[in-house]
């Protein structure tokens, strides 16, 4: 199963790189599938590509999903041993 998280364009670095933001961290992204991208679309990211354009309010109906499922991973599993919450 492959995931694509949702990241907003924040800066076009050259015709084939962007940085965006994806749940808080920033990463370069390859523009080579998305190359009419530009700041402030929100693209779906997979292996470090922009693989699709995405509409705002799907890109962040899903970055709240994610946030609800790290949640719910974090409430229901425990800590390895050693660790702390």
């Amino acid at each position: 199963m492959c995931l694509a998280v949702p990241g907003a364009i924040t800066r076009i670095i050259d015709a084939s790189t962007a940085e965006v933001d994806m749940l808080g961290a920033t990463r370069n992204i390859s523009l080579r599938l998305v190359p009419e991208a530009r700041v402030g679309d929100f693209v779906l990211v997979h292996a470090g590509f922009g693989i699709q354009i995405i509409d705002p309010e799907e890109a962040r109906e899903t970055i709240e999903l994610i946030r609800e499922m790290d949640e719910l991973v974090a409430e229901e599993l425990p800590a390895p041993d050693g660790a702390t919450a």
